[in-house]
């Protein structure tokens, strides 16, 4: 028995550090750490599925994706018969990881307090997402993800969040579930209202602890990400290279004067994701590119859907 287990074991360590290769450092020995608490503490025979999404995959390898505020979005489904009460008591473990590897930082200040619940509440810079199965399945984003049900109920963009996670992930290990939830999800208008809602609100409230001069704008950074992002997959239903979607972005804006500043912008955007720094004028910029993000997705899903209408009615 306790051959078998350490042949299984064995197999699951190789079989995640072959899909480790391309992302960096950081993350790789943050996986390596979760694989040996799976292993030591957790068993994987509670486990069905692993899967790795966002900025660490392969194909945004050395791109705007990958930077210094990117952390490793880990999602970790049980199976149905594990207890939730099981799941809370490991929870801690992997905070602790988190913790250990940089990707979460413990702050007495009551400014970053409130950053930190924010973190918690949006589930941004989280590394770890664990749930279970019938949660993963039904596309109960709260349960998934891990956040407040009521706040992600008013101002998550959750149909869009979901796609757009599912879209651009990959199975570490276990089985592949995500076309489960593909069929589930249908996106509507009213998570663009949404997102821009959950954009300008993190946007907003860090202008107002700029002053005080504690936290560095990652959470605007972030903002605008997810602008981007979920505007992008709303009009394209695909999960392309942050550089791709600012070209689409810009490419919308209707006079060459508005294309510089775009550029201007999106060109600050990627070189503060590289370099973290308080930078006001951006800063204050982001609310307004915020809205026009989406605007503009708004306005080009519309003319896509009249170019379709025309095109059946030929």
């Amino acid at each position: 028995m306790q051959e078998t287990q350490l042949i299984e074991s064995k197999k699951f360590r190789d079989e995640i550090g072959l899909r480790l290769i391309d992302i960096n450092e950081q993350s790789r020995n943050y996986i390596q750490d979760v694989i040996l608490l799976i292993n030591k503490g957790i068993g994987i025979d509670k486990i069905l599925s692993i899967i790795l999404f966002g900025s660490q995959l392969k194909n945004h390898h050395q791109s705007s994706e990958n930077t210094i505020i990117s952390d490793c979005d880990l999602l970790i489904i049980f199976k149905d018969n594990v207890s939730t009460s099981f799941i809370r008591r490991i929870e801690k473990y992997f905070i602790a990881l988190e913790n250990k590897h940089n990707f979460r930082k413990f702050n007495s200040n009551f400014v970053n307090k409130m950053l930190d619940v924010m973190q918690q509440t949006t589930g941004m810079f989280v590394s770890h997402f664990l749930t279970k199965k019938t949660y993963f399945e039904s596309g109960i984003f709260h349960k998934i993800f891990s956040v407040n049900k009521i706040l992600s109920d008013l101002f998550a963009p959750k149909k869009l969040v979901l796609s757009s996670v599912v879209d651009n992930s990959t199975v570490l290990w276990g089985e592949d579930l995500r076309d489960l939830v593909k069929e589930k999800v249908e996106i509507e208008s009213f998570d663009m209202v949404k997102s821009i809602t959950m954009n300008l609100l993190i946007s907003l409230l860090c202008i107002l602890f700029s002053p005080l001069k504690i936290s560095k704008p990652k959470y605007q950074l972030e903002a605008i990400k997810w602008s981007l992002r979920a505007s992008n997959f709303y009009v394209f239903e695909d999960s392309k290279s942050l550089e791709t979607i600012i070209k689409r972005f810009t490419v919308f804006e209707k006079s060459e004067g508005y294309k510089k500043r775009a550029i201007r912008f999106y060109t600050k955007f990627l070189e503060l994701r590289r370099n973290p720094n308080a930078d006001m004028n951006f800063m204050l910029r982001c609310p307004f590119r915020i809205i026009k993000i989406h605007i503009k997705g708004i306005l080009f899903k519309k003319m896509k859907t009249k170019m379709r209408k025309r095109l059946k009615n030929r």
